[in-house]
């Protein structure tokens, strides 16, 4: 015998509801989650960022940027993620992380 989850005028049932308002609240709670800690991950690659200006290192690090990506997919691999999803969602991140260490040199001044 199968279950509806419906009743007889098409509405969803009571229970499907309650259901999916408890997990939608879950995945607002994640969200919220991951956005503090993308924030705090920037405000840690922002120091990197002054760091680097002040000591005229290269915005870029295409050595480190590589290890992070192989040691990201390893942690998606081991987490059931996609890594290739994982590899681009860092690699959006660190786009931006090196816009910001670009303007942060920017501001700094002419190197000497």
């Amino acid at each position: 015998m199968t279950t509806s989850n419906t009743d007889n005028t098409g509405a969803v049932a009571s229970d499907v509801r309650a259901e999916l308002a408890r997990l939608r609240e879950s995945i607002d709670n994640i969200d919220a989650a991951v956005v503090h800690m993308v924030a705090e991950r920037f405000k840690c690659t922002q120091q990197v960022g002054h760091l680097k200006a002040a000591h005229q290192l290269p915005p870029a690090d295409p050595s480190r940027e590589a290890q992070q990506i192989a040691r990201l997919r390893r942690l998606a691999e081991n987490a059931n993620l996609d890594p290739a999803f994982a590899e681009k969602l860092l690699n959006f991140i660190i786009a931006e992380v090196i816009r910001h260490h670009e303007r942060i040199a920017e501001d700094a001044g002419p190197r000497q």
